[in-house]
């Protein structure tokens, strides 16, 4: 008999919700950088073994927005709450239960939705910094089973994943046993290059980033990609394409091989940075670039 369970990955930005979704399927579905805000959009990921399909829902970090795209980062966090058996509400060991993870457990509260804390990055402190997150933790709410892992190298995934099993109730897959994510592969691929943007910009100008495929051809073994990098200001445009160009070949060469992996095909990519001032402010072009307000 099949079983399924829906379950939202859901806590502040950079705290690995994303590498986690990768550790648990196996392959990378999530862009993942060490700038917070990484991810903008749900991302499903999929892990399915024997009779059982777990369907994960990884979602923005929870923060206080300042732009019409946080505001759609952060209704889309709340909105997946809403429709999940369960969620996992990824920390980093603190004395103390922050803000908006307080915020996130009065939803769980309001819901009544069942609930699995997850420790990430254990490998980073000493076991009594743990020990004082569990603490903090138990005394704010009655999570059904706490687990300190360690996402990137996948240390305690396997504890977790055995303690979802519980939530699985019977019911048909909605997804083949081979998909490991609903997430077209025109999408993945905008999505690399954009982590390669965060990873090679500093500061503020990766944040004010999105990326559209134009153009998508397969001739011969090889993809043609044409990709557009959007950018708020002038001066911005500049520091991306770097002198002579050597940032953006540097970009383009490191997205180019991550796709080359995914794909698992040679890939010619070509991009263009072009301005679209204040972007994140507007309602027309967030949803033009994929991420859909409604309001």
């Amino acid at each position: 008999m099949q079983r399924t369970a829906f379950i939202a990955l859901v806590g502040r930005p950079n705290v690995g919700k994303s590498t986690l979704l990768n550790s648990i399927v196996g392959e990378k579905v999530a862009i993942v950088s060490k700038k917070p805000q990484t991810t903008r959009n749900r991302i499903t990921g999929i892990y399915t073994k024997g009779e059982d399909q777990y369907v994960f829902l990884d979602t923005p970090g929870m923060h206080k927005p300042r732009t019409r795209l946080g505001d759609f980062m952060v209704k889309t966090a709340s909105e997946t709450l809403g429709g999940v058996d369960f969620a996992i509400l990824v920390v980093e060991a603190r004395e103390e239960v922050g803000d908006i993870e307080a915020q996130i457990i009065k939803r769980f509260e309001q819901d009544a939705l069942h609930a699995i804390l997850v420790i990430n990055k254990v490998d980073t402190v000493r076991p009594a910094n743990i020990a004082k997150t569990i603490a903090a933790y138990d005394a704010a709410f009655k999570f059904d089973a706490v687990i300190p892992l360690c996402a990137k190298n996948g240390k305690g995934v396997d504890t977790l994943l055995a303690e979802c099993e519980q939530y699985l109730t019977e019911g048909e897959w909605l997804f083949d046993e081979d998909m490991i994510t609903d997430q077209p592969e025109r999408v993945i691929a905008a999505e690399i290059i954009r982590e390669k943007l965060l990873r090679t910009l500093d500061e503020e100008i990766p944040h004010g980033t999105a990326v559209t495929i134009e153009e998508w051809k397969e001739k011969g073994g090889v993809v043609s990609i044409r990709a557009e990098i959007y950018c708020e200001k002038q001066s911005h445009k500049g520091i991306i394409i770097g002198k002579r160009g050597a940032t953006i070949k540097t970009i383009g060469t490191h997205a180019r091989e991550d796709i080359e992996r995914m794909l698992d095909t040679r890939v010619f990519l070509d991009l263009y940075v072009r301005v679209k001032e204040n972007w994140r402010d507007s309602g027309y072009s967030i949803s033009g670039f994929g991420y859909r307000d409604d309001e």
